[in-house]
């Protein structure tokens, strides 16, 4: 276990520069020797797969790890696959990498009848988006044509990265904030049954490469402000392109992205940008944010993960002023390719980790993700973190994006869910060689996209097997996918956790791109307990109640979660907060703080229910 901020450095010196110098350097001599040109499919590393049979067999995968999941997406009556954009043609012969985002999901109850419903992005131009709603009854059917949700991508505004919901004007329904490479959209949710563009009144940006969005209370005056950052910059058009200058002008520490934007809500349907008087000012290729109360303050802080630099920690003043603590906490000391944000506590002790995913590829580029956990007794104005993913065996996930953490099984501890894989084209043909050309230039010549190699139909970290990292309970976490059903290979981009058939377990849904929505159903062993909340705002809370956290005590021991927006990659997870007990009968208390600053206690609240708890009311339990 490291006892300080750097990382433990590979005695193999090439390895040693490339973890220094991340993709900037890709040593040809080092993929010529390892023979590495025809090893593509992820690594296992730390954390690698236990054995058994692969494929799932469901009785064996429930005695040995308690859960197993099935994928019934078509089943269900889901029958999408994610379409790619097209960019201009001086970009044709990188299309399959520059093209190679967008595949979004989130999780919301769009009408307000107590069932979880999916919005899918989708990003070719002219293409349809998809609102799954939940029938209650095991399917889904899309009505995001009848409510003003499915054309948002018509030829000329751009196409879709990914959505996030919040209720700003705290009437109930949860509004959405639609966000592009291109022109963005803020939709005003009308009692469930239409979505009204309001982006112009709002202050949307015309246009600007989006590639995640929050929401968040940063003020604490009851209203959700919103968050987003841009990857390209946003004077860039993809699709008509003055020149080709457009990519990152460096490898490590490129500055030369999407701006930051943060709109304070003033409470009329209209939004003013504070962004620079907020100090949060960044041009780094950001891909990833998530924003919680990581500190302790009562306000939440922004966490964002770039691609081509390091990660951004903005700590919240409380005044309406951030400060990035990045390069101070520990979270920006190394330059990585970050691609998710995500918060869980893994060791049960009312501290949470950080996960930022990057890439890995053996032999060729050792990045490792990144789980950041807190060092304890540090201040809360100068927070330090280590990174144990190497330790807890969570550090390698192939080309790794997005990643969620909840308790699979039920057991009481935090496992993590993750998804991988950049562009599978040709099985047999690699660009890793071709890659190491341009990740080796100079500003000048990375930041043209006429030098860069032609791609044509080679892959590049393609048809990974993705994560399913358990954790013993002691936090050291072992992937055992193959074992309990996921075995899929597609390029996986977002994956969201909720509970879509009210069962008391965690569904996972995940966004392929250029790939199925897939939907695994969760069957866990008929021995483990949970509980959940299911938190509302009223008075001086927002109503989602986005900000609030529930520390349970059971059995000894304790766990923190807090209600977030957005989660992971171009994601956002169920608001509801699930607890798994194992073979606890019965829970203590559960401690609730909400953002307003006032807390409440519920004392030993029943188990294997939901319960519904409103900001200043009596607790009730609603099933």
């Amino acid at each position: 276990m490291m006892t300080d901020a750097n990382e433990a450095q590979p005695r193999n010196p090439y390895l040693n520069a490339l973890r220094r110098f991340g993709p900037p350097i890709l040593l040809v001599g080092l993929l010529v020797a390892a023979g590495y040109l025809a090893q593509r499919s992820g690594v296992n590393g730390g954390g690698g797969p236990v054995g058994g049979p692969v494929g799932g067999d469901a009785s064996t995968a429930l005695a040995r790890y308690g859960f197993h999941f099935t994928e019934v997406s078509k089943a269900s009556g889901i029958d999408f696959t994610h379409e790619a954009p097209t960019f201009d043609p001086k970009l044709k012969h990188i299309m399959p990498q520059v093209a190679a985002m967008g595949a979004a999901v989130s999780v919301m109850d769009v009408d307000g009848d107590g069932w979880l419903d999916l919005y899918a992005v989708d990003s070719a131009e002219g293409s349809l988006n998809r609102l799954y709603r939940n029938k209650g009854d095991g399917t889904f059917e899309d009505i995001a044509g009848a409510v003003g949700l499915a054309d948002v991508n018509p030829i000329g505004s751009g196409v879709s990265a990914g959505s996030v919901w919040g209720d700003f004007d705290n009437d109930g329904d949860s509004d959405v904030f639609l966000y592009k490479w291109g022109k963005s959209e803020l939709y005003r949710n009308d009692d469930g049954k239409h979505f009204t563009p309001i982006g112009a009144a709002a202050g949307v940006p015309a246009w600007a490469n989006i590639n995640s969005a929050t929401w968040l209370d940063y003020d604490g005056d009851g209203l959700l402000d919103l968050f987003f950052a841009g990857y390209y910059g946003e004077a860039i058009d993809l699709w008509k392109l003055t020149d080709t200058r457009m990519m990152p002008d460096s490898f490590e520490y490129a500055e030369n992205g999407g701006r930051r934007y943060l709109y304070h809500n003033l409470g009329n349907g209209a939004f003013e940008d504070v962004t620079e008087q907020a100090g949060i000012v960044s041009r780094r290729w950001a891909l990833a944010v998530a924003a919680a109360d990581l500190r302790g303050t009562g306000h939440p802080d922004i966490v964002v993960a770039n691609d081509y630099g390091v990660s951004e920690y903005w700590a919240n003043d409380g005044h309406g002023h951030f400060t990035d603590i990045g390069a101070d906490s520990g979270i920006g000391y190394r330059p990585k390719s970050g691609m998710n944000v995500s918060f869980g506590d893994i060791y049960n002790d009312g501290r949470r980790g950080i996960y930022i995913s990057n890439i890995s590829e053996q032999g060729v580029l050792m990045q490792g993700n990144n789980l950041w956990l807190p060092r304890e007794g540090a201040p809360a104005d100068a927070p330090k973190f280590d990174n144990l993913a190497s330790s807890l065996g969570v550090e390698l996930g192939g080309w790794s994006f997005g990643a969620q953490f909840g308790d699979l099984n039920n057991d009481g501890h935090t496992d993590l869910f993750l998804t991988n894989g950049y562009v599978s084209q040709n099985k047999d043909k690699s660009y890793w060689y071709d890659y190491s050309k341009i990740a080796g230039g100079n500003s000048a010549i990375i930041s043209d996209a006429a030098n860069w190699p032609a791609m044509d139909d080679t892959s590049l970290a393609g048809y990974q097997p993705k994560r399913v990292w358990l954790n013993d309970g002691t936090g050291q976490f072992t992937d055992v996918a193959q074992q309990v059903g996921v075995t899929d290979t597609f390029d996986g981009r977002a994956v969201v956790l909720a509970d879509l058939w009210h069962r008391g377990v965690l569904d996972v849904v995940v966004a392929h791109q250029r790939g199925p929505l897939q939907v695994y159903k969760n069957e866990v062993a008929a021995d483990r307990h949970w509980i959940a909340f299911d938190l509302k705002g009223a008075g001086a809370v927002n109503r989602d109640a986005i900000g609030a956290q529930v520390v349970l005590h059971w059995a000894g021991q304790q766990q923190r979660q807090e209600v977030l927006a957005a989660s992971g990659y171009c994601s956002q997870n169920m608001r509801q907060l699930h607890f798994g007990l194992g073979d606890a009968a019965a829970v203590e208390s559960a401690d609730i703080r909400w953002p307003d600053g006032t807390q409440e206690t519920i004392t030993a609240p029943a188990v294997d229910q939901v319960h519904t708890i409103t900001a200043g009311q009596p607790a009730a339990q609603s099933r």
